[in-house]
C-alpha cells in the first residue's frame, strides 16, 4: 500500500473468520484490466436502470461514454450518482468490484484524447475527439449530429468481493 492508496476495511460480517482485506492494487488491477463493467443510474421516477458498458480506468477515475438521448445519458442529466460493477462470471473464485460516486462530464479536449486513445488501444473502439465529447468516425453522418457524451466517475465508496475461499467484503472509502 502506498500513501495515497484508500485504507481498506474488511466487513467482518460478510467475510470468512480467516479472511484479509483485499489490498488495493488488487481492486486497481480488476478495474485496469476489465473491459465491461454494469452501470447503474436512477430514473427521474427513481426506478432504476442498469445496462452493460465498456469503461476505462485512468488516474483513479473510471470513465465510460453513452449517446446523449440515451436512458443513462438522461439518468445522470437528472442525477448523477452511479454505480459502475465488474467482476466475474463464477461463484467461488475472482474478484467483483463496484465503484459508487457522482458521474461528471468530460469535456477537457486533452483528456478527451487520452480516452480516445485508451479506447483505441484496449478495446479497438475508434473515436473522434469533437467538442463536447467523442463521435464515431465510421458513424454515418446523421448519427455524428452530436457528440457521444464522456463521464468520468471518481469513487467514493469501492466495495470488493472475494468469491472463493475466503470470501471476503472489503470497503474503501476515497475524497
Amino acid at each position: 500500500m502506498t500513501a495515497t492508496d484508500p485504507a481498506p476495511e474488511l466487513d467482518h460480517r460478510f467475510s470468512d473468520p480467516a479472511a484479509r482485506p483485499r489490498p488495493w492494487h488488487d481492486v486497481q488491477r480488476v478495474l485496469q484490466d476489465n473491459e465491461m463493467f454494469w452501470l447503474a443510474t436512477v430514473r427521474a421516477d427513481g426506478r432504476p436502470h442498469s445496462v452493460p458498458l465498456p469503461a476505462i480506468w485512468l488516474e483513479q477515475t473510471l470513465y465510460f461514454c453513452t449517446g446523449s438521448a440515451e436512458q443513462k445519458a438522461r439518468n445522470l442529466a437528472h442525477s448523477p450518482h452511479c454505480v459502475l460493477s465488474t467482476g466475474t462470471a463464477t461463484m467461488n473464485a475472482g474478484l467483483d468490484v463496484a465503484v459508487e460516486g457522482p458521474a461528471r462530464r468530460v469535456a477537457d479536449e486533452g483528456l478527451l484524447d487520452r480516452l480516445a486513445e485508451r479506447w483505441r488501444t484496449k478495446l479497438n473502439w475508434y473515436f473522434d475527439v469533437v467538442p463536447g465529447g467523442f463521435i464515431h468516425p465510421a458513424a454515418p453522418p446523421e448519427t455524428q449530429l452530436k457528440p457521444v457524451l464522456v463521464f468520468g466517475v471518481q469513487p467514493q465508496k469501492v466495495l470488493a468481493f472475494s468469491k472463493g475461499e475466503p470470501f471476503s467484503q472489503t470497503r474503501f472509502l476515497l475524497d
